[in-house]
């Protein structure tokens, strides 16, 4: 008896249609004319992050070697610095990927 209750939930279930959404979801566009000022925009944007990135890791390689003799707390604030570095990073590369999925 519940074995064919079950059955017959999830068949409905599966069966089923999609249920439409109540609040309209429109594609994303463009304001007109704004779509090359923004553009402009993110490619400076992404021009500063790659050369913050460049020269974090330069800091983070500077402390290690500074710190090689007598100051091994500036050495390990060096190395573990890079984590750091390559986690902004990465989040900064796969940003507009992962705005993209949230959105849509």
């Amino acid at each position: 008896m519940l074995v064919g209750w079950v059955l017959a939930v999830v068949t409905e279930m599966v069966v089923a249609p999609a249920p439409t959404p109540l609040v309209p979801d429109p594609v994303p566009t463009p304001i007109p004319g704004l779509a090359p000022v923004v553009e402009t925009f993110l490619a400076w944007g992404k021009w500063v992050l790659v050369v913050a990135g460049v020269l974090g890791m330069f800091i983070c390689g500077g402390m290690m070697i500074l710190g090689r003799r007598n100051r091994s707390a500036t050495a390990v604030d060096g190395a573990a610095g890079i984590p750091w570095v390559l986690g902004g990073l990465t989040l900064a590369a796969v940003g507009a990927t992962v705005v993209g999925v949230v959105v849509r």
